[in-house]
């Protein structure tokens, strides 16, 4: 199916295969490189799950696990490959998604051929695995050290009592010691099927010949996961407050609102789209409340926000460095509740709109960001270049509601690093 979008003098092409991989082709001409993402619906929260009438529940950190370990196989290492065509290759796990990539400026064939085989060809032995082990060891024991990620890790662990979103992506040292050969080949055979994965290439590219190849190097049949499992749901959060203390020279903190799950047939893209526009205007660097606390020291110019939506879940995270995190948190509290009672100023609210709006148009020319919004977006079941119409159907009343249900009682957490 192909499709413009003229507003955005953007095309894009796509195909679902037989097998039921989504395939997604968006042309830059003049562009030098081309981009290539293959990636599955399976992240760090999705630890539990049915597969053949058998529940798996297995160790934490097994999806950041099984990526280190995917570019291993028998005749050699993949991005040994990649270097020899030019090709410059990464990969990613987060909470809901493991992702391969690569970019080129030539043999890009090549190179999606050496992406399709690795990732779809998994190689595990008792050695290789107990290598990694030492490897990822290493990486957990850095993630530790590192402030800012404990002040991550500990929000989620104050917003959920039992989703799997509390624990961190990459396990801890006891959990991987628990991960063998047979787990990750559990977890390749639920996750590694076609059907809940997509590729996306941005650039240029001859899209038949992209969907032949991955028809041909991809498995004919898919395996269907039969449920995935994430604890009981609760609108309120675990606890208000969660303190550590660290070497760090004044305090850290992250405070987050839980949102509302999506709805049954609600736009995934649009929530985004509407919880991004609201952090912007409670707290985007030219917001009013930015101003204030930033002058009274409440912030500093590293203070970041994000939205974020998980399975059965969704969250606004926002935070920095502050010399009293307890006053920045009632300051932020104190407007939402404003802003949920009496409503978004019109002409702020049509400023930030042309603002996050502006955000939205930049990513079109970033295809490494291009590829990544449209693998969120084809996992939601939808295209990402939906996001200009979706953008129209906005109102400054959906904001408010999304204010007024962060608003509701035990909705907020707070995570604080304190200097030792």
């Amino acid at each position: 199916m192909s499709k413009t979008y003229s507003a955005l003098h953007e095309r894009m092409e796509s195909r679902v295969l037989e097998n039921g991989l989504r395939v997604s082709y968006i042309p830059k001409e003049g562009f030098s490189k081309t981009f290539a993402v293959l990636a599955t619906d399976f992240g760090s929260v999705d630890a539990s799950f049915t597969l053949d009438g058998k529940r798996y529940d297995t160790p934490a950190g097994v999806a950041h696990f099984l990526e280190h370990k995917m570019f291993e196989d028998e005749d050699g290492n993949a991005l040994q490959k990649f270097s020899e065509t030019g090709a410059s290759p990464n990969a990613f796990t987060s909470q809901t998604m493991t992702a391969y990539y690569f970019s080129c400026t030539e043999q890009f064939e090549r190179n999606l051929e050496i992406l399709l085989k690795f990732v779809f060809t998994p190689y595990f032995t008792e050695e290789n695995v107990e290598k990694e082990r030492g490897i990822i060891g290493q990486e957990i024991g850095m993630m530790e050290d590192t402030p800012g990620w404990q002040a991550y890790v500990g929000l989620f662990e104050g917003l959920f009592a039992e989703h799997p979103v509390r624990v961190s992506i990459a396990g801890s040292v006891d959990s991987i010691a628990q991960i063998t050969p047979e787990t990750l080949y559990t977890c390749h055979k639920a996750f590694y099927s076609p059907s809940n994965m997509a590729l996306v290439v941005c650039g240029q590219a001859d899209f038949d010949a992209v969907c032949q190849m991955a028809e041909r190097l991809s498995p004919r049949v898919p395996t269907v996961i039969g449920e995935r499992h994430y604890g009981k749901r609760r609108q309120t959060v675990h606890q208000s407050l969660v303190k550590r203390s660290m070497q760090v020279s004044q305090p850290q903190f992250l405070l987050g609102f839980k949102d509302d799950p999506l709805r049954e047939g609600e736009s995934r893209l649009r929530r985004n789209l509407l919880g991004e526009l609201a952090v912007r205007v409670l707290c985007g660097d030219t917001a009013p409340l930015y101003s204030e606390l930033y002058e009274k020291h409440l912030i500093n110019r590293y203070f970041e926000t994000d939205y974020a939506i998980i399975p059965e879940g969704a969250n606004v995270v926002m935070g920095g460095e502050s010399r009293d995190p307890e006053a920045a948190r009632e300051a932020i509290e104190r407007e939402v509740a404003r802003l949920a009672r009496e409503g978004v100023d019109k002409k702020l609210f049509s400023r930030m709109k042309k603002a996050v709006y502006g955000l939205r148009l930049r990513v079109l020319d970033q295809p490494e960001e291009l590829t990544r919004a449209q693998i969120e977006a084809v996992f939601g079941g939808e295209d990402y270049l939906d996001f200009a119409a979706l953008y129209d159907t906005i109102e400054a009343s959906d904001v408010q509601h999304m204010f007024a249900r962060w608003m509701q009682p035990n909705r907020s957490t707070m995570s604080v690093i304190e200097p030792k």
